[in-house]
């Protein structure tokens, strides 16, 4: 007789989850704990957005395990001490976990192993969240990569992909354990925006199996056009449940190459598809290698850079959605209303603040942490140091996004800004993108957009320089 613990942090599923698996498979009772400790992964706990997702994922997980023969114990407080306690109520033997790669809970983690190693306690930890550990993909010199193309490269000549593994059909818990009602986490709002994200989303496994077969069935085929365009669902928006592990990746790109073997015609699509897989893949092997860039940009000479803090109004226009400029303006309202926005209105609003704006990328991360309900540590890291110019791979510093030409071109119906832009009505199509040049209603933007451009090229221009001698 043995009994185990699986801890679940955001590996919030029972396919291809390889700890709940291997528990199953070695112990004679598993019992499933999450813990709620969000201090531990300080100074980037869960925001707002995250929060709410985390509460109705976890209670998704619960119906789901008992289900099968057991319900989601759930404590909250130190990891170790509620793991330790845990311990003696059921004498388990063994704990089984899945791997983060913040650089907070990879320190946790280790403190965890080794005070449960100090009790001859076993711990057992198995890759859900990646296709690849950060270390496997490295250039022929050892170095971790900086561009993405040769990464992607070389991890795709490594990639070899297996069916994912089944749920388990039984799983034997422990009777009679003390778990905390979900609503003592005090993870959900107490604003109105929880409306908006009830009407957006379905958190959970079985939402995420069907969100990706919705995706392959009608969208994958056209992922390379379509994912550009704002006014479409023509993306995955599998994110959220990627970063909280209501799927893996792996399930993912099986899923669909099996559909690209199955018709030709969808194979590009997918091929485009899994690149920003790659992307994911790519963002992680950076916060590993460089856990710095965090808050400090990956190009030193950054550090120097002359931004303006995110503390003024023109900041806070640019969160509410209030500068005058209508792609700018919907996006921003769209992740409040949403928890999410689209990936190429994301890299126009990152330019719009810290290049119109000259407002520091840390500012507009940690705006994103808040309210965005893929918060993702590598990947928002990644995304904000790319579009300022500052990280891997990063867009050259003349390569300013100009959102007017941006919502013409993407946007070209103007479906999407006057969905969020209500202001609009009585601007005539075709002007709705620069509407302060057909009605005089409405004011300028907060910012001129050629001059800012002006002055944020003579300010990268001047960073290209030498410093100046002390």
């Amino acid at each position: 007789m043995s009994t185990a613990i699986v801890w679940f942090r955001r590996d919030l599923r029972l396919v291809d989850n390889a700890a709940l698996s291997e528990a199953v498979a070695n112990a004679t009772h598993v019992i499933p704990v999450f813990i709620h400790a969000p201090e531990e992964e300080a100074p980037w706990q869960p925001g707002a957005a995250s929060n709410w997702w985390l509460h109705h994922s976890l209670a998704a997980l619960d119906r789901q395990l008992s289900a099968v023969g057991t319900p989601l114990i759930v404590r909250a407080g130190d990891s170790v001490a509620e793991l330790e306690c845990l311990i003696a109520e059921t004498g388990a033997d063994a704990v089984y976990w899945s791997r983060l790669y913040e650089p907070a809970i990879i320190e946790r983690d280790q403190r965890v192993r080794a005070a449960l190693a100090a009790r001859a306690i076993a711990t057992h930890d198995f890759n859900a969240a990646l296709l690849f550990e950060p270390g496997e993909i490295s250039s022929k010199s050892g170095a971790p990569y900086k561009v993405f193309t040769p990464f992607w490269r070389a991890a795709l000549h490594q990639l070899q992909l297996q069916a994912p593994r089944p749920a388990p059909g039984k799983i034997d818990g422990v009777a009679g354990l003390d778990s905390l009602p979900l609503e003592e986490l005090k993870l959900l709002p107490d604003i109105p925006w929880d409306k908006g994200l009830h009407a957006a989303w379905r958190p959970g496994e079985e939402s995420a199996l069907a969100q990706l077969q919705k995706f392959v069935d009608s969208c994958v085929g056209q992922y390379q056009e379509d994912r550009n365009r704002p006014d479409l669902r023509g993306t995955s928006r599998l994110s959220p449940h990627l970063h909280f592990g209501e799927i893996s990746p792996r399930q993912v790109a099986w899923v669909a190459q099996q559909a690209a073997a199955e018709s030709a015609a969808i194979d590009q699509g997918v091929e485009v598809f899994l690149s920003e897989i790659g992307w994911r893949e790519f963002a992680h092997h950076l916060l590993v290698h460089f856990p710095y860039t965090v808050d400090r940009p990956l190009r030193e000479g950054f550090n120097r850079f002359p931004w303006r803090t995110g503390d003024g109004e023109d900041f806070a226009a640019w969160c509410k959605g209030q500068t005058g400029i209508p792609l700018i303006d919907a996006g921003m309202r769209e992740l409040w209303h949403t928890g999410w926005m689209h990936n190429r209105v994301r890299m126009v609003v990152a330019s719009f603040l810290t290049k119109n704006q000259l407002i520091s990328w840390q500012a507009g991360a940690r705006w994103f942490w808040d309210t965005l309900v893929d918060a993702d540590l590598a990947s928002n890291t990644l995304g904000w140091q790319w579009t300022a110019g500052c990280g891997a791979d990063a867009a050259p510093f003349f390569r300013i996004f100009n959102p007017v030409r941006q919502g013409e071109k993407f946007d070209a119906d103007e479906t999407y800004i006057r969905r969020w832009c209500p202001e609009l009505k009585n601007v005539p199509h075709g002007a709705g993108h620069a509407p302060w040049t057909a009605d005089g209603t409405l004011a300028e933007p907060i910012v001129d957009l050629a001059l800012s451009r002006k002055v944020a090229l003579e300010a990268f221009r001047q960073l290209k320089e030498p410093p100046p001698d002390k």
